[in-house]
């Protein structure tokens, strides 16, 4: 086993494409397919299970990728420090339901650790595909919400994929609206409030099960009911339509403006957002300062 076999397979990983993968390090295909496959076979493991949809890390490759990415870690600090060598990329990725604090702590993050170089990636995504990126390696912590409603369908997932759930905070619903909806000076709203008002949610593609609604009270019935992609298009339309999303009424002015505003809904619900990892693998330097900034984003919102 070679420093380069363990840089291949990190690389890989990354990509989640052999011909991608084989691109950024500059040999080829068969080349990097060779050498992956050396490894397994002195390891006696498969690193990656390979299909025609592609390839994806085997469980064995899950937990051997973390230990590969230690050793490639120390060997770069070594380097740096007895070789001059100039420090290597950092690499980290985040999956993340459609939240400002998550975007806040990314922000933090790159002001205190970025370098000349790095390649990090924040993925507001849909609930299902947060689940499957932490599973497969593609993002160290994804980051969603767990409820009464939702919580036996997402823990057994969870559960299934050795992945565990650290809550960040627990937080009681609001409504976001524009400050010109007439809603807006209200101190608290009901649900019936809201029926003339277009619901807005995000879409969750093949897996657009109740279960997996970004938005609490995902069953309830709407009138007038629009799906979007991407957080900016649902802010856009809740201005230009006077529209409505439920969340847990943590926003950010400095993200977002002033034009958006967080008011309660009067119901008994609660929504426990929090992070998500793989059970047995430590997290990273960077994973592990991605935590403590996701904490001190959203210090001010825990009950």
């Amino acid at each position: 086993m070679t420093l380069q076999q363990l840089k291949y397979v990190i690389e890989v990983a990354n990509r989640g494409s052999i011909n991608e993968a084989a691109k950024r390090l500059f040999i080829s295909q068969p080349s990097l397919s060779n050498a992956i496959r050396d490894l397994e076979e002195e390891l006696q493991i498969s690193i990656f299970d390979r299909s025609n949809k592609g390839i994806s890390l085997s469980k064995e490759g899950v937990e051997f990728l973390s230990y590969a990415r230690q050793v490639v870690e120390q060997a770069e600090l070594l380097e740096s420090r007895y070789l001059n060598a100039k420090p290597s990329s950092q690499h980290f990725s985040v999956s993340t339901q459609h939240y400002a604090f998550a975007v806040n702590a990314f922000v933090s993050l790159v002001a205190e650790y970025g370098q000349d170089e790095y390649e990090l990636a924040l993925r507001e995504t849909k609930t299902y595909e947060i689940i499957e990126d932490v599973k497969n390696s593609r993002s160290e912590i994804g980051i969603l919400y767990v409820n009464e409603f939702n919580g036996k369908v997402i823990n057994k997932l969870l559960k299934s994929a050795n992945l565990q759930f650290n809550s960040l905070f627990i937080a009681k619903p609001h409504i976001f609206i524009s400050i010109k909806n007439p809603l807006a000076k209200q101190s608290m709203v009901t649900i019936d409030q809201l029926q003339s008002y277009p619901y807005l949610s995000f879409d969750q593609g093949e897996y657009n099960s109740f279960h997996f609604a970004e938005e609490i009270l995902s069953t309830m019935s709407h009138k007038k009911s629009i799906r979007v992609n991407d957080r900016a298009t649902l802010f856009n339309l809740l201005i230009g339509l006077n529209g409505y999303t439920i969340s847990t009424g943590v926003l950010s002015s400095d993200l977002n403006g002033n034009e958006i505003i967080p008011v309660p809904l009067d119901c008994d619900e609660t929504i426990n957002v929090g992070w998500i990892s793989h059970s047995h693998i430590s997290l990273s330097k960077l994973g592990t300062a991605y935590v403590e900034a996701l904490q001190q984003a959203v210090v001010p919102m825990v009950l």
